[in-house]
């Protein structure tokens, strides 16, 4: 990429699009193009088409998505992969049609089967069941992952496929219902403690009602106390997180430096699983994790850990040789990375 390409970032107000903006900006790319959903619904085809038609971008990261936690993504199944079929569908196809030079898709690592092997290498793709929860998200990754190897093979086009693991940092969900586990901890985790110092009115604030009355509904609603936090499932799952920050990096880094054709095997007589984990190699398990949060937050209370609610994959750890052996590693450890988030929601809530 030169640093005055026309960049498209989709999804540029999300987790990871915001971060790859940014990424850009610092590294003194200086044509970066983006829309908002309000300007442009990546589901509507025609309007799709006509974004290409009219901006002509010469390069784009695929970072739009619906996403959310194991609650959201099981009772928003339909939603899940319709949303993110047409938009994957209709971004990819209209890069193809414009010619555009390379374009990143980003999926998820809820790609592989429910007993993948650990770590999980890219070759495990479609070898057993997927883990159901998240089952129409991961179809509709899986077939984007697809689409941009089948384009590769039959037009010539350089897409080149990126499955992060668990991310989390700046411009994070914090939903209590639809946010990922580890900023939901930080949040509950955050709430309870103003609760015990009795700082009202930040909670008000925080949850954005007008009275104490309907913050402990809201509280009361999530099993969030002075004295405890429940928390989904045993504890016991494992799960491997990377700083949203240092994924952009990664995937800028990629990019730059590699094209489609150094994902694979030249020798392979069947182009598959060309697609690139992108993690730290390192995960910990849901206990440890809550009480690493609890440290960083200063909460002193307990955890309730409720095992009637699925705890989903037991262990997601990524294997990823292929991406040290493409030149990148991650720097920021899972303590720095947590007290850099806290810090940041601290921050907006003020």
């Amino acid at each position: 990429m030169e640093k005055n390409s026309k960049i498209y970032v989709a999804g540029h107000r999300g987790l990871v699009g915001s971060a790859i903006v940014n990424n850009l900006t610092s590294k003194s790319y200086t044509n970066i193009i983006t829309k908002t959903h309000a300007d442009l619904d990546l589901k509507n085809q025609v309007q799709v088409e006509k974004f290409f038609n009219e901006k002509k971008p010469e390069y784009v990261f695929l970072a739009a998505a619906t996403v959310g936690g194991i609650v959201a993504n099981n009772r928003y199944r339909g939603e899940f992969i319709y949303d993110n079929l047409m938009i994957q569908n209709n971004v990819i196809h209209q890069s193809y049609l414009h010619g555009v030079k390379k374009l990143l898709f980003l999926g998820s690592t809820c790609i592989y089967p429910k007993e993948c092997p650990q770590p999980m290498r890219e070759d495990a793709l479609l070898t057993s069941p997927l883990e159901y929860t998240n089952e129409p998200y991961a179809i509709a990754k899986i077939a984007g992952i697809k689409m941009c190897e089948s384009y590769n093979i039959q037009y010539g086009t350089n897409f080149i496929s990126v499955m992060p693991t668990n991310l989390y940092g700046p411009g994070d969900n914090f939903d209590l219902e639809k946010s990922h586990v580890l900023p939901a901890l930080i949040r509950k985790m955050h709430l309870a403690k103003l609760l015990s110092e009795g700082k009202n009115d930040e909670i008000i604030k925080d949850l954005g009602v007008n009275s104490l009355q309907e913050a402990m509904k809201i509280l009361f609603k999530y099993k969030i106390s002075a004295s405890e936090v429940e928390i989904w499932g045993s504890g016991k799952p494992r799960r491997e997180f990377l700083y949203s920050e240092e994924m952009a990096d990664a995937c800028v880094y990629i990019m730059e430096n590699r094209n489609y054709m150094d994902t694979f095997a030249p020798e392979e007589k069947e182009v598959r699983n060309t697609h690139i984990n992108i993690g730290t190699g390192e995960d910990i398990s849901i206990f440890d994790l809550a009480h690493l949060i609890k440290k960083i937050v200063a909460y002193k209370g307990t955890f309730v850990f409720n095992t009637e609610k699925p705890d989903g994959t037991m262990k997601k750890l990524t294997d990823v040789g292929k991406l040290h052996k493409l030149g990148w590693h991650h720097k920021i450890t899972l303590q720095e990375g947590i007290e850099r988030l806290y810090n940041w929601y601290i921050d907006i809530k003020n």
